[in-house]
C-alpha cells in the first residue's frame, strides 16, 4: 500500500491548521506552503478538495485564508484520505479463479482494519507545537 503525496501534503497542512486552530484567524496559502514545504499550486488544488469535503472553510479578502471547519480532534485521517483520494483501500474487483473469493475476504478484512485505525488517528495527534516536538502515529 502506498500513501500518495497528495494525502501526505493534505495531512501536513491540516496539522499546521490544527496547530493554529482557536486563534480565530485564517491561515494564508503562502504560510501553509512555506511551513509544510508544499508547492503552492498543488496546495491550492488540495485545499479546494478539503473545502468541498467540509474539512476546512475559506474566506476571501485581505483577512482571508483557510481554517479548520471543526476542531482538530474531530477530523480523522480517514476523513482526510476520503476527501482527497476517495476510498481508503480500493480493490481490483477481479475475484475470479480458485482463490478469488478468499482473497476478497482477506482484502475486505484488511480494509476494515485500516479504516478503523485511520478513524482513530485525529489531527490533534499530528500537531507539532514547537520545532523540536514531534508526534508519530
Amino acid at each position: 500500500m502506498k500513501i500518495s503525496v497528495k494525502v501526505d501534503y493534505a495531512c501536513r497542512v491540516l496539522a499546521e491548521m490544527a496547530r493554529l486552530h482557536g486563534s480565530g484567524e485564517f491561515t494564508r496559502i503562502e504560510h501553509l506552503a512555506e511551513a509544510e514545504a508544499v508547492p503552492s499550486n498543488f496546495l491550492a488544488q488540495i485545499l479546494c478538495e478539503l473545502r468541498d469535503a467540509g474539512l476546512i472553510t475559506s474566506k476571501r479578502g485581505i483577512q482571508g485564508g483557510y481554517a479548520l471547519a471543526r476542531p482538530p480532534e474531530q477530523i480523522s485521517l480517514y476523513d482526510i484520505i476520503r476527501a482527497v483520494e476517495g476510498e481508503v483501500v480500493e480493490f481490483s474487483g477481479n475475484y475470479r479463479g480458485r482463490t478469488g473469493r478468499r482473497m476478497k475476504e482477506v482484502w475486505t478484512d484488511l480494509r476494515a482494519a485500516i479504516e478503523e485505525k485511520t478513524r482513530e488517528c485525529t489531527l490533534d495527534t499530528l500537531v507539532t507545537r514547537t520545532g523540536n516536538e514531534m508526534y508519530h502515529i
